[in-house]
This record gives structure tokens, C-alpha cells and sequence, in this order.
């Protein structure tokens, strides 16, 4: 696998991050990041829950999931990996689709495609998490934004640090 890592710098009219140390070690947030059975335990915020996901960890690889309202209404949302730098880094996007093919579904959300970043530091058996949401225009990050990104992100972020704390999710 070929691993690469591009400098990133942070532009707050395109994009929306949190960054947050948790007390949890990176190994276990990396395998809820990157297992389906795990992640689907916490990647949506309650009472919407993930019940799919696929992910095929090789650049260009397959990242699916379907989220369903509480209603039972569902949300797939296809896209691929760009870029795996393990227990580190991990970049994605629903602007493509896997094998870097340009995505010919429209996304599930009100605003374009989005490439996410997630950054993992060890800070001795904590982990300073960083969740970046990158968008096309200063239009969709607003969107974005009014939706409740920083609550919803930060959501599914206390959701995984619970399961895992209570042993349910990192084995």
C-alpha cells in the first residue's frame, strides 16, 4: 500500500473541524474508524443509527454506509478512500466513488460532496482526535454548519469513547 501524507492547512471559510483529546488510546479509535461492525455502533448521532457499512481500507477502496431516521427512513452514501496512513490518518470522500471514479450519486445531506479528514495523536494512553470537514464552497460549509456539525461530529465522537470505554467496541 502505497501511504501518502499531504500537509493540510486549515481554512475556516471552507471547512469545519473539531479537535478534541479523548481518554482512549488511538489503536482502539482506529479499529472503530476502520471495522464495520464497530462502526455502525456509533456513527450516527441517537436516535439515527448506521445500519450498513463496507469498507474496503486501500486507497480508491469503498466507504458505504446507510444511515436510517428514526422514522426508518435510509441514507446511503457511497465514496472512497484517499489517502490510509494507519492508526494516524484516514481521508475520504463521497465526491468519488471506489476505484477514484467520479461519484454519479447525489449525496444524502442538503449540501455537495465533502472529503473528511481524521487525524489520531497518541497523548500518553489519550488520543488527540482532530475531524475535519472539508467543503467546495463557503455555501456548503455554512450548510454544513447549520445542520449541527459541530454537535452531531462531537456526538458520535462521545458515542464511540462510551462503547469503547465500556469494552464494547476496540477488540
Amino acid at each position: 500500500m502505497i501511504k501518502l501524507e499531504h500537509p493540510y492547512s486549515f481554512d475556516p471559510i471552507l471547512d469545519l473541524i473539531i479537535e478534541r483529546t479523548v481518554d482512549v488510546p488511538k489503536e482502539l479509535v482506529w479499529k472503530a474508524w476502520t471495522t464495520p461492525s464497530q462502526l455502525v455502533q456509533w456513527f450516527c448521532p441517537l436516535p439515527w443509527k448506521t445500519i450498513h457499512c463496507e469498507i474496503d481500507l486501500i486507497p480508491g477502496g469503498k466507504f458505504h454506509t446507510i444511515m436510517a431516521s428514526p422514522e426508518g427512513e435510509q441514507f446511503p452514501n457511497t465514496g472512497c478512500y484517499l489517502e490510509i496512513i494507519p492508526q494516524k490518518r484516514l481521508v475520504w470522500t463521497d465526491a468519488l466513488s471506489p476505484g477514484f471514479r467520479p461519484s454519479v450519486s447525489k449525496p444524502m445531506n442538503s449540501f455537495t460532496y465533502l472529503t473528511a479528514i481524521i487525524e489520531l495523536e497518541s497523548v500518553g494512553n489519550s488520543t488527540k482526535y482532530r475531524a475535519i470537514a472539508l467543503h467546495s464552497d463557503e455555501e456548503n460549509r455554512k450548510r454544513h454548519e447549520e445542520m449541527g456539525f459541530d454537535v452531531g461530529w462531537n456526538t458520535v465522537l462521545d458515542q464511540m469513547v462510551a462503547l469503547i470505554k465500556e469494552g464494547k467496541l476496540g477488540n
